[in-house]
Parts: structure tokens; C-alpha cells; sequence
């Protein structure tokens, strides 16, 4: 199972915000879509990622005050990207070492999509569904 596959069931629509957007926007975005991050990109370019936890830990460091203040400043400039080529268990691994939920789908430097840790567990469980009841018809017919 391939990125390219759960980006073909899940979508590609990709949720974004300028560098220079108030973060109390981004947060905004955030509660409104019901989504744990937002891809930061200027114009067409990655420029970072805008996740809960990065704007919990400014808030616990700055106070409120930090929604003042622009994406930019709170984001997480090195962002660790996957291709449509990578398999569910690379992303799985790249997740877990770097301890994050969200990865950013980019081709030939182009980001087509962001899969998130709950969209990986969402197609093993089908996986896993199907094995099952493709392990029951065969029983019934053995």
C-alpha cells in the first residue's frame, strides 16, 4: 500500500496558510475544518508546518498573546515531506521516529497532498477488514 493509494481514496485538497497570517487565523482554520495541521506555503512553496502541538507549545511558552503573532513564528520550518511512491510502513516508521502525525505529500517539488497518522490507521483497518472477511469466504468454501 503506496501514499498514491490513500491519497486516491482520501483526496488531495490540502489546507494552507500564508507565513504571514495571524496564528489566531490558522487556529481558526484549524477548529473549522477539524483538523490537527495546516501546511504553511507562500505562494506555491512549502514553507512550513502548523500543527496543535506547535501552537500549544507557544501558547504555554508566550501566553495568548502569541495568537497575535504571525504563522511564521510559530511553524516548524524543517518539514519531513513522503512521495507518492513511499509504502504505508516507511511512513509509519518516519512518523514514529520524528514523532509527528502529519506528513506532506510532494512530487517533482509540488505538494499534492497531507496524510495524516489517522488516514494510515484508517486504510490498515480496511486492509485488515478485507484479509478477514477474504479469510472467511475461503474457510466457508474449504
Amino acid at each position: 500500500m503506496t501514499v498514491r493509494s490513500i491519497l486516491n481514496t482520501k483526496g488531495h485538497q490540502i489546507m494552507s496558510v500564508e507565513p504571514d497570517a495571524k496564528l489566531a487565523a490558522a487556529v481558526k482554520l484549524l477548529g473549522e475544518k477539524k483538523i490537527g495541521a495546516v501546511l504553511v506555503m507562500d505562494q506555491s512553496r512549502l514553507e512550513g508546518i502548523l500543527s496543535e502541538r506547535d501552537i500549544v507549545r507557544v501558547i504555554g511558552e508566550r501566553g495568548a498573546g502569541a495568537l497575535d503573532e504571525p504563522v511564521s513564528q510559530v511553524m516548524t520550518r524543517k518539514v519531513v515531506t513522503c512521495k507518492e511512491t513511499d509504502t504505508v510502513a516507511e511512513l509509519m516508521e518516519t512518523m514514529t521516529t520524528g514523532k509527528f502525525r502529519h506528513l506532506p505529500v510532494v512530487d517533482n517539488g509540488k505538494v499534492v497532498g497531507l496524510i495524516s497518522i489517522g488516514d494510515i490507521v484508517k486504510r490498515r483497518v480496511q486492509e485488515y477488514e478485507s484479509e478477514q472477511e477474504a479469510l472467511r469466504d475461503y474457510i466457508k468454501t474449504a
